[in-house]
């Protein structure tokens, strides 16, 4: 049975990202799957990687939960907004803390690439913005996309990463929104 587990980088709970996570789960849930979910607002953590990579902080309970549930996965969802063409910053807390040496990647002595513990995954990206598609991606080259999917999922082996990005959110009308919420379930049903 397929380990599904889809991870929501937004902190507002009231946010189109939360319905379009429930929807994706509401396909999934039709699937032969297991599924997780994470909501990164809902954990417990320090998102601050206070010393780099020099020491390791100690884990709260919550990152252990959610590396136990990334580890487990077939197929990981994300789904979060693009804000100043990057991520909301919990999100990145986020991943500064569980996506660590040892855990989703090892570095490889005298080697400029590191060993990718992740591989046999794979992802989708689900992307919210106010930027129109084709000015994010001709003017100024899906930075958000490129830097997490080639900068961190496929640096630690998760491969393929497809993507799915939604644009614009803002004042979009409630047949938009109700569209893409029946594309994302679809999505979810077909485990992509």
């Amino acid at each position: 049975m397929k380990q599904i587990l889809i991870i929501n980088g937004h902190p507002d709970k009231e946010s189109f990202n939360y319905a379009l996570s429930e929807a994706y789960l509401k396909g999934a849930s039709k699937a032969n799957a297991t599924i997780n979910q994470i909501n990164i607002s809902d954990l417990n953590f320090n998102p601050n990687l206070e010393f780099g990579y020099r020491k390791r902080m100690v884990l709260e309970p919550d990152l252990v939960d959610a590396i136990e549930k990334i580890k487990k996965a077939d197929h990981i969802v994300w789904i979060f907004p693009m804000w100043w063409y990057g991520y909301p910053a919990l999100m990145k807390g986020f991943i500064e803390r569980t996506f660590l040496p040892g855990i989703a990647y090892q570095p490889m002595e005298d080697k400029p690439f590191p060993n990718k513990l992740l591989k046999g995954k794979s992802a989708r990206m689900i992307v919210t913005s106010d930027t129109p598609k084709w000015y994010n991606f001709l003017i100024m080259k899906s930075p958000t996309i490129h830097q997490f999917k080639k900068g961190t999922l496929e640096f630690c082996g998760i491969k393929p990463v497809k993507v799915t990005y939604l644009a614009p959110i803002k004042n979009s009308s409630a047949d938009f929104r109700k569209k893409w919420l029946e594309k994302i379930s679809i999505l979810g049903k077909e485990l992509k």
